[in-house]
């Protein structure tokens, strides 16, 4: 699936350190999609960022455009935070 994503997920991607190849890879195949406010949505996965450490990636994504629209991306550490049971 294509997604669109806005000079602010470009910009956010530049400042947080995450690479274009780790967003492809949660975009093409996130391990877990979670509703968002707004009807929005988040793509999330797991990902060792280079230092032995899990950390979540999430990507705010709005399904209703066409393609869809990465709104924004972070990661963080709070995994059991965001993280839903299966």
């Amino acid at each position: 699936m294509n997604f669109r994503l806005t000079d602010h997920t470009e910009s956010e991607m530049i400042r947080r350190h995450i690479p274009r190849r780790m967003i492809g890879e949660l975009l093409n195949a996130p391990q877990q999609i979670v509703p968002a406010h707004d009807d929005r949505i988040v793509y999330q996965s797991q990902f060792d960022f280079g230092t032995d450490k899990l950390y979540l990636l999430r990507a705010v994504i709005d399904p209703q455009t066409t393609p869809p629209t990465v709104v924004t991306v972070y990661r963080t550490s709070r995994v059991r935070k965001y993280w839903r049971a299966s």
